[in-house]
């Protein structure tokens, strides 16, 4: 399985293309969607298609180096998995899937607060690789027994997300009334008797549910009331003065998700935060925002000095990867990929992406004449 790729499916487009099939259509949706006229989707797409690189092919050159050191932990490959809410919504077991995967090829993996395993399997089924991304709850009880919990599993890297301080207004979600677990609708059931393996994995998982939330959640919460749920205990405020608590009450590295204006990474780095993730959350959040790579560069020389820089938004395969590489990430994220290999080939979906991906950066870096990921900056001869 580690080795695993299916060569019908070379690109990412192979593989939504085959997921869209597999995948009920309110799940694919919110899985593809984004906020408002979803003008952000394209918008990080085109940003990251617009930079060029130069080869220098008379270098002297052996071979590219794609591991990585984040953290003092070693990974062999600079891209990992993003925290994806609902993933068992979108493909029965996912983050257990990927979890699994992630350890196996040795590359970062990112569980949700808001994800459909618990927080503490996930921990055993990455033997303690895992990372955790976190809502800042507004409830104080419900941030200390969440920390507790995360420290007890002994997740190394607490990642928080800043970028959610309302719900994105998302068209396809609104019309599909999403919910979790879904709505017996009609028009819901049929799209679930159109998609017989998606259907028959989630009868053996059973239905999906936000298991690292459960114990907090009032029991038999309506479908319908699980919003304001969210919005009124679980995420809270994330500006400098409310983050200072997790900052000193998490002993190990802190990383801010969802930064995209220099002086927020200059406040994070004032916070004591050690790393950040330039984000948009996919385009999901503010349609009318800045694409992460755009503003990339510009953070990464004022601060890549003092914190660490990570990027996700828009990435979709290796020559991505590597114009974030170039433009001052230490290390990449990828969130709807991850999903469409699941889709498209179930479990050997997730090897199959991660092999392609590590394919693609590796003829990247080798025709690029690139010994690590350090030296593709060199190359740039056009940037954002």
């Amino acid at each position: 399985m580690k080795n695993y790729f299916n060569s019908k499916y070379p690109d990412v487009s192979d593989l939504k293309r085959k997921a869209k099939c597999r995948i009920p259509q309110f799940a694919f949706d919110y899985l593809e969607g984004g906020c408002n006229a979803e003008i952000g989707l394209q918008h990080n797409l085109n940003e990251i298609k617009r930079v060029k690189f130069n080869s220098q092919l008379l270098n002297p050159f052996e071979k590219s180096q794609l591991e990585t050191k984040i953290f003092g932990q070693s990974f062999r490959l600079p891209f990992g998995v993003a925290p994806i809410g609902l993933q068992g919504l979108m493909w029965p077991k996912a983050p257990e899937i990927l979890a699994k995967a992630a350890l196996e090829l040795n590359i970062p993996f990112i569980l949700s607060t808001v994800s459909s395993a618990s927080l503490e399997s996930i921990a055993e089924i990455s033997e303690g690789q895992a990372w955790f991304q976190l809502y800042n709850p507004t409830d104080d009880t419900i941030r200390k027994d969440l920390l507790k919990r995360i420290q007890a599993a002994r997740y190394p890297v607490l990642v928080v997300t800043v970028d959610v301080p309302t719900f994105g207004y998302r068209h396809r979600d609104i019309r599909n009334g999403l919910s979790m677990p879904p709505k017996m609708t009609i028009n819901n059931i049929r799209q679930m008797l159109s998609c017989p393996s998606w259907l028959w994995q989630t009868i053996l998982a059973g239905k999906p549910e936000m298991q690292t939330l459960k114990p907090y959640m009032p029991k038999n919460l309506p479908a319908d009331q699980l919003a304001s749920f969210m919005n009124k205990t679980v995420m809270g405020r994330v500006d400098f003065e409310a983050l200072k608590p997790l900052r000193e009450q998490w002993n190990g590295p802190l990383v801010l998700k969802g930064l995209t204006h220099v002086d927020d990474v200059a406040a994070a780095v004032e916070l004591g935060a050690d790393g950040v993730v330039i984000s948009n959350h996919g385009g999901r959040q503010l349609d009318i925002g800045v694409a992460p790579i755009s503003v990339l560069p510009e953070i990464s020389k004022k601060h890549a000095s003092n914190i660490k820089i990570f990027m996700d938004s828009g990435l979709r395969n290796g020559p991505d990867i590597a114009t974030a590489l170039a433009s001052g990430a230490d290390l990449t994220f990828l969130g709807r990929p991850f999903l469409y290999g699941l889709g498209a080939l179930g479990e050997k979906g997730a090897y199959h992406l991660i092999n392609s991906l590590e394919q693609q950066l590796q003829q990247v870096m080798t025709q690029l004449r690139c010994a690590t990921s350090d030296d593709l900056a060199s190359r740039l001869v056009s940037a954002n």
